[in-house]
């Protein structure tokens, strides 16, 4: 069947509009690996990009979705087959070259990873570049030289898609977690994931001392702005922060003292590029790591006709953890015996 739906954003002189529409195979862009799509993922920059309300898309008309799982139906990349099962992961999925809201999607196969047992391609998106991005960070700190040992380690927007797989992945590591939060009904979910306090964003929210008291030997912020400016003050000698998300803005006031007077360190890390080696280290990790009840906690499926309505409603933060869009394909959601 060439014909397929789609989530597709156009610009046009009505305005910015995402609608479901029905395209053909000949509509898609280039790339030497094709796939049936078999689940999707809401991440907060899809929910941009559907709305208009940030500068996610940088070409029309465009399919957003950030993250796809599916089934390899064409290749001509050497590391992959028909019948191969896939994950895809950022790249400019969404942004430049057609995502994952569509029921098929044509991609090159250096963006992709081979889904590493026992993750189901379910279970792989309520993952997706969110918990990629938290397994990035872990591994920033770890290459940092950070340790569980060193001490108490903070997650800024802990009940978010990153935040909630930092804290669980951090927790398995061995870390004693302070999840970050304004959301203080989230509490026993964040204790649930494996969060040893919980602290309330309010203590973060207005700027601070250039120094203050040492709480922190590490820390992920997936916030920025006056937060991560109070996480740095309040890190400990030699302690390091892997800085991943901008929801409290781009742009943050900070000093020259943590950095010189404690020898602090920011770490940025990034999920766009493709860097193929160390996603597949980190998918390969959070296969081990993460339990799959962990994962369904962090996670709900809903089919793809309700997927619009719900990347609008995570620019309003009415989403927790992670919403994974179940294309039709009829994958198995569960892991085989």
């Amino acid at each position: 069947m060439s014909e397929f739906r789609a989530i597709r954003i156009d610009k046009d002189e009505g305005g910015h509009h995402a609608d479901f529409v029905v395209m053909r195979e000949r509509d898609l862009m280039d790339g030497d690996v094709d796939m049936e799509v078999a689940y999707s993922a809401i991440n907060y920059k899809d929910g941009l990009a559907v709305t208009g309300k940030g500068p996610v898309v940088r070409r029309f008309p465009m399919i957003p979705g950030v993250d796809l799982a599916g089934r390899v139906t064409r290749s001509t990349h050497p590391d992959f087959a028909p019948g191969d099962i896939a994950i895809a992961t950022a790249c400019g999925l969404g942004e430049a070259h057609y995502g994952g809201f569509a029921q098929k999607a044509r991609l090159f196969g250096d963006w992709l990873v081979k889904l590493p047992p026992p993750l189901t391609p379910a279970r792989a998106m309520a993952v997706g570049t969110a918990g990629l991005t938290a397994m990035f960070c872990v591994m920033a700190l770890e290459r940092h030289g950070a340790r569980p040992e060193d001490g108490l380690v903070a997650v800024t927007g802990a009940a978010g898609g990153v935040g909630s797989f930092a804290v669980a992945l951090l927790a398995k590591a061995g870390w004693r977690v302070a999840a970050v939060t304004g959301r203080s009904e989230e509490a026993d979910y964040l204790s649930w994931l494996g969060a040893a306090e919980i602290i309330g964003r309010d203590e973060f929210a207005a700027a601070g001392r250039p120094l203050q008291t040492q709480r922190f030997a590490a820390g992920i912020d997936t916030v920025g702005g006056v937060a991560l400016a109070n996480l740095l003050a309040q890190t400990q000698f030699d302690g390091a922060i892997a800085a991943c998300g901008n929801v409290g803005g781009m742009e943050f006031q900070a000093n020259l003292a943590p950095f010189i007077l404690r020898g602090v360190a920011m770490l940025g890390v990034e999920s766009v590029r493709p860097r193929i080696a160390l996603r597949r280290a980190a998918w390969a990790r959070i296969a081990q790591y993460l339990d799959p009840a962990a994962i369904d906690a962090m996670s709900e499926i809903i089919p793809f006709d309700a997927a619009l309505e719900r990347a609008r409603s995570i620019v309003a933060g009415r989403i927790r953890g992670r919403v994974v869009i179940d294309m039709g394909l009829n994958l198995p959601r569960e892991a085989p015996d």
